[in-house]
């Protein structure tokens, strides 16, 4: 029987041939990473069709008007040359990327940090029974590196950071909404960490002073934080950053440390007697609620450890793991610190610690170490960012020295001026830390989701549940720490 149409045989042989023809064309001076990169600019073809050439008809462009529509590509719709960039893809990947137990340690890492000095303090803000809102706390803040972690698959390789993430949710003013939330969260958190060091080597070294021509006498944190200084700005010089990546890697040995430290202060000084203690405050709620979400903090950096990973699909287990060795570590420093002191705990816990004592110059060298060694990866992204903004990229590395030299000149005066480390944590946690690690991913899940029928009812009641609550501890925690801050002048 004669047809107008070729038999299927011959048409899927036609269509294979010219297309083969045409990619080797343009493949012929293609790297891998090309392909790669041109196989996700490239619209995906209309359902019905059932041959691998690629045509951009007008449906599929009218599906490429939002962020969302160009990135969501369902996979195994192309065919061979599909299957052909995966196999390329695992070919690049195969020997790349951090393995399971690696990713498990950066993640904590990013986890654990500063927060782990001021939690007995945030126990003492809020009783005993506040142990049950931290629980609570690193449940919200687990779920939520889920979100983004999800919004990341969304995204596919085209989002590798968290504006990103804004963009494909919210387009360009997200992404410079959360540019700013997070610039101005570095920016804090590189004043904390030199008021940290400030402190911790007044505590380590008292009464130390230096004279200064006209009859100035530097000395106390004002001094300390000055050294400190002068010991950062080198590394805030440095392009490359991967050196002090692996030496900010003894943050969890600074974690352990000052653990092992209480529980040794407590068996040679106190015996785990406690000097009283609430078991419940209201009105030291707010400080320690923003204060138990300094501890989780980090969602910033995860997209940052999704992309390192060799296998991505084992995200969630690495923080689950990583988010309960980090609790076990923060409660148990939270108890020890605050059954010892009760509540004279200070905000820094390092600076109950009798001076003199061998445990207490353990503690305190630890825990000046990160500080140390992350101060330029945090600020990095601000230096990068104003030198974007002033268009002095490519014209060598002092204009990049002058402005990380400048951004942190501004951090020793904002941490001279700030004597409060625990308010301003709290001002972080509150304030920032909740926007970043709560409200921005339940939104950007939302936004990606919802409209494609993703999300179950319940789940979306769920995470306005945690919306509400968010937005409650960002308002009265802010109006909290900066009324406290206020009031130290």
């Amino acid at each position: 029987m004669v047809s107008g149409k070729l038999p299927p045989p011959i048409t899927t042989f036609y269509f294979k041939f010219t297309n083969l023809a045409s990619k080797n064309c343009r493949e012929r001076n293609e790297t891998p990473a090309s392909k790669i990169r041109r196989k996700n600019s490239i619209c995906p073809m209309e359902p019905d069709l059932a041959v691998t050439s690629k045509v951009c008809t007008p449906a599929t462009m009218a599906g490429r008007d939002s962020p969302l529509d160009e990135l969501l590509l369902a996979p195994g719709k192309d065919g061979d040359e599909d299957a052909a960039s995966m196999e390329a893809q695992h070919l690049l990947r195969r020997d790349k990327g951090a393995s399971f137990s690696r990713s498990c340690l950066n993640l904590s890492n990013v986890i654990s940090g500063v927060g782990v000095l001021s939690v007995p303090y945030a126990l003492a803000q809020g009783g005993w029974l506040s142990l049950a809102l931290f629980a609570l706390v690193g449940a919200v803040c687990y779920y939520t590196g889920e979100l983004v972690a999800r919004c990341m698959r969304a995204g596919g390789d085209a989002v590798r950071s968290y504006p990103d993430i804004g963009q494909l949710a919210f387009g360009r003013r997200g992404r410079k909404a959360i540019g700013a939330v997070m610039y101005a969260e570095l920016y804090l958190v590189a004043i904390s960490f030199l008021i940290l060091e400030g402190d911790n080597l007044d505590k380590l070294l008292p009464g130390t002073s230096v004279g200064l021509p006209g009859g100035y006498l530097l000395r106390g944190r004002q001094l300390f934080t000055l050294v400190a200084t002068v010991v950062i700005l080198p590394t805030t010089w440095l392009r490359d950053l991967s050196v002090l990546a692996y030496v900010s890697a003894v943050g969890l040995v600074a974690s352990a440390a000052l653990t092992a430290s209480l529980v040794w202060a407590s068996v040679a000084e106190h015996s785990f007697h406690a000097r009283g203690g609430n078991v419940f405050s209201l009105a030291g709620l707010p400080t320690s609620l923003s204060l138990y979400f300094v501890c989780f903090s980090g969602h910033g950096v995860f997209p940052t450890v999704y992309t390192s990973m060799r296998n991505k699909k084992d995200f969630t287990k690495v923080l689950l793991a990583s988010s309960l060795l980090c609790s076990l570590n923060y409660a148990l420093t939270a108890v020890l610190g605050y059954l010892i002191y009760g509540d004279d705990v200070k905000s820094l816990v390092t600076l109950n610690l009798p001076s003199g004592k061998v445990y207490t110059r353990v503690a305190i060298l630890t825990t000046l170490i990160t500080p140390l060694a992350k101060y330029a990866l945090v600020i990095q992204p601000i230096t990068t960012g104003v030198e974007e903004k002033l268009s002095l990229g490519g014209q060598g590395s002092l204009p990049r020295a002058a402005i990380s030299t400048a951004v942190l000149v501004s951090t020793v005066v904002a941490a001279c001026t700030m004597p409060f480390f625990g308010y301003l944590m709290s001002f972080i946690g509150s304030s920032l830390n909740v926007t970043v690690a709560v409200l921005f991913p339940c939104l950007s899940y939302l936004r990606i989701y919802v409209p494609r029928g993703g999300v179950r009812g319940a789940e979306v009641a769920a995470i306005v549940g945690i919306l509400v609550v968010g937005v409650c501890v960002a308002v009265v925690g802010t109006y909290t720490s900066l009324h406290q801050i206020a009031g130290t002048f």
